[in-house]
């Protein structure tokens, strides 16, 4: 079953992408920079819908040049040829093969550039050193980050059916995790079922972890196998036309949860619940972590809650703002970020619950 099925990328329109490149051109101008070489992936598909994913991890599927003046250029190579044309102005299309970080500071300066920004997380030392013989390269970060930081209604909406696919495949999970399941088995049936309810791919490796591995936020899934009488912690997410789910939740596999599996439960929900209650528009980060801190506290077990209380999340599963108690800032309208206390015990396993919220005018929404 596929949920809306025939629906497309709401947000894939040329009009979409060239409003972004004018609010980033405004904030160019406004700080007085001439250009910015956008290289991470999910900023370059943001900007452009070229290429959300580059095409391994040791290599580039290209970069955008946004200028002040407006004369945007998609950087690639004869691979990706087809594909920029079929979204990309071909004027405007600069394909580069050999000798191509001289060709590509020839480019610059044939458009009057004397420097440009270029994004310091995600340009590669090496290839910074090639460009700069040929160009004055300044390290900058934050400016198209600073732009997905709020999500447009369109987004919002494809976060809305994003969940809803992540919400169909937990349903089914009751049903998958039987005793005699490995965490290995139980996560190519999620997989499975992200496909076929219309996902195109896993936001991430998806996490199943059983008993004391469910201590491990991050576990890999492996050869431990469920049994009548064990939990099973579940951290899933599927990507629907571009945008990412995040959900956590924790199982227990048999008729009868232990008595320290339910207080678990208990603690955890009432953490999430405290957070959820204040979430709203101009509360900070640090305070949003600090409510599910205090909840825990109460309980004497505030020292197992071991990460974040939450990160925002769209076209990547982990992106701004980060819900934890180091960082600085406030929520405000639009963002979309999780909400997922846990407690964890390395002799035990652990228990994690995670919702996706919309943070509204006067509060939140689950989504």
């Amino acid at each position: 079953m596929r949920l809306n099925p025939g629906m497309e990328n709401a947000n894939d329109t040329t009009h979409v992408y060239a409003t972004r490149r004018d609010r980033l051109r405004a904030s160019l101008a406004a700080a007085g920079h001439e250009a910015l070489l956008v290289s991470h992936a999910a900023n370059r598909y943001y900007l452009s819908g070229f290429e959300l994913h580059d095409a391994q991890c040791n290599e580039s599927s290209g970069m955008l040049l946004v200028t002040a003046s407006g004369r945007d250029q998609l950087l690639t190579d004869p691979r990706f040829l087809d594909a920029a044309r079929r979204l990309w102005p071909k004027d405007d299309i600069f394909i580069y093969s050999s000798n191509r970080y001289q060709a590509m500071g020839d480019l610059f300066k044939s458009l009057g550039l004397e420097k440009i920004l270029f994004e310091a997380k995600s340009l590669s030392y090496d290839t910074h050193a090639l460009l700069s013989e040929y160009m004055d390269m300044i390290p900058c970060t934050g400016f198209v980050e600073n732009l997905r930081l709020h999500k447009e209604p369109g987004e919002i909406e494809l976060l809305r059916r994003s969940c809803a696919v992540n919400h169909a495949v937990m349903a089914r999970l009751p049903d998958v995790l039987v005793p005699g399941i490995t965490e290995a088995e139980a996560a190519w049936e999620i997989e499975k079922l992200f496909r076929e309810f219309g996902a195109s791919e896993l936001s991430f490796p998806s996490i199943v972890a059983v008993n004391e591995n469910a201590a491990m936020p991050h576990a890999v899934p492996g050869p431990k196998a469920a049994t009548d009488g064990s939990l099973v912690l579940v951290d899933v997410g599927g990507r629907l036309d571009g945008y990412c789910s995040d959900q956590t939740r924790t199982f227990w596999v048999g008729d009868t949860p232990s008595d320290r599996f339910r207080r678990t439960l208990d603690m955890v929900q009432e953490a999430q619940n405290a957070a959820l209650a204040a979430i709203r528009p101009g509360l900070s980060y640090r305070d949003a972590y600090m409510l599910a801190k205090n909840a825990f506290a109460a309980h004497g077990v505030d020292a197992a809650f071991t990460h974040s209380l939450g990160h925002g999340i769209g076209l990547e599963t982990h992106e701004a703002p980060s819900l934890s108690p180091y960082a600085e800032g406030r929520l405000s309208p639009g963002m979309v970020i999780t909400v997922e206390p846990g407690l964890y015990d390395a002799d035990w396993g652990g228990v994690r619950w995670e919702y996706m919220v919309l943070v509204t005018d006067d509060g939140c929404e689950i989504l």
